[in-house]
């Protein structure tokens, strides 16, 4: 089935549809990372999004089975369900080749109602969105597109509160069998994996839909050793009001403090800080990012679309990692308190494991601290 890519800017792109074959719309951006095409895309920080993948080919070791472990998580995938609005490819392979395997990608987009279209000059596109930046766009077909009277209409996503999406609505507890500390973990869209990070380290972690409260003795009565802020979609200042308060409450009682991608950016509207939508962010699994302390280079994986300001944070913050790409920022922290984040993604998946070592350093430093 024919169909197009069509641009809130009225740019169009010429494809062939698969998966679902439906309409789809979402804000267009692209990643560059060249495999883990099953992670990225159940990743729920692209809640809202049109994924187009810059590598030529996607697709030929198709999709695993959804396994799980023995916490009852997917071993395969980063969330319970695609979550992208659609997905852009320049080739799709129908043909696959993996021992862990079940079905095409194709069938995968099918079996989970989200749209494709390939036969696309990624690289055109991708170089389009580069220059004039990331902007609303539809999947849509053919017979469809040009039975329009009137031009398309785009629902903006940039200040809808897509966290409240994705976030478990009931608190989950995961035990291991020798745990030697309690986190809170807030979740705005969190990938499985960094579960995963904090269990096989033996740390007990309760899953907290993203308005929790933790002001109003949760926090104490459940005995939490730290807190950690997850990443997820959209624009953080929609959230901003909500989660300040369990932010500052960690920083008032000194309690050890974690935040990853947009755990980072609400950390710096809590204390005070901006952030920024950039012009099409950063996307991928091959990113250098500089540690200001160490000066060491680190490969990480990354998927934001909103930065911090530096110049925003207020005295007793520093950033303490950036992008070496282009020097934006990649992790603040504070000077005395047990306090810090990071843009990029330690727990990876897809993506090199350069920067796992960050889960260590945190539990070091909630052991240190545990009462």
């Amino acid at each position: 089935m024919k169909g197009y890519l069509v641009l809130a800017d009225g740019k169009t792109f010429k494809g062939e549809l698969f998966g679902s074959r439906k309409d789809a719309e979402g804000e267009v951006v692209f990643t560059t990372a060249m495999v883990g095409y099953e992670q990225t895309l159940t990743d729920l920080s692209f809640k809202g999004q049109i994924l187009t993948f810059t590598y030529p080919m996607i697709g030929n070791y198709g999709v695993p089975s959804e396994e799980r472990d023995e916490y009852g998580i997917l071993k395969y995938f980063e969330s319970e369900n695609i979550s992208v609005e659609g997905v852009v490819v320049c080739e799709y392979s129908k043909n696959f080749s993996h021992y862990r395997a079940e079905k095409s990608f194709t069938q995968w987009l099918e079996d989970k109602g989200v749209s494709g279209i390939s036969g696309i000059d990624t690289r055109a596109l991708t170089q389009y969105l580069r220059d004039n930046g990331s902007q609303m766009g539809r999947i849509i077909s053919e017979e469809l597109y040009t039975s329009q009277n009137t031009p398309l209409s785009f629902t903006e996503t940039n200040n809808k509160n897509l966290v409240s999406e994705v976030s478990t609505p009931v608190i989950k507890k995961y035990t291991p069998k020798n745990p030697i500390a309690k986190i809170a973990v807030f979740d705005f869209g969190i990938k499985l994996n960094i579960i995963r990070e904090f269990l096989k380290r033996n740390i007990e972690i309760s899953v907290l839909p993203w308005n929790t409260d933790i002001t109003n003795g949760l926090f104490t009565e459940e005995k939490f050793d730290g807190v950690f802020f997850s990443n997820g979609p959209g624009n953080p200042e929609t959230i901003a009001d909500t989660v300040r308060p369990n932010i500052l409450f960690a920083l008032k009682n000194t309690i050890p403090l974690w935040g990853i991608c947009l755990g980072n950016q609400l950390l710096s509207l809590a204390i005070g800080g901006k952030t920024k939508k950039m012009k099409f962010g950063n996307r991928g699994a091959n990113v250098p990012c500089k540690d200001q302390i160490t000066e060491r280079c680190f490969i990480t994986s990354q998927n934001h679309g909103y930065e911090v300001d530096a110049q925003s944070l207020p005295d007793g913050w520093k950033v303490s990692w950036i992008n070496i790409n282009d020097n934006t920022v990649e992790g603040i922290t504070h000077e005395t308190l047990p306090a810090n984040s990071v843009q990029f993604h330690p727990e990876s998946c897809p993506g090199p494991e350069d920067a796992n070592i960050l889960f260590d350093d945190f539990i070091t430093t909630v052991l240190q601290y545990k009462k």
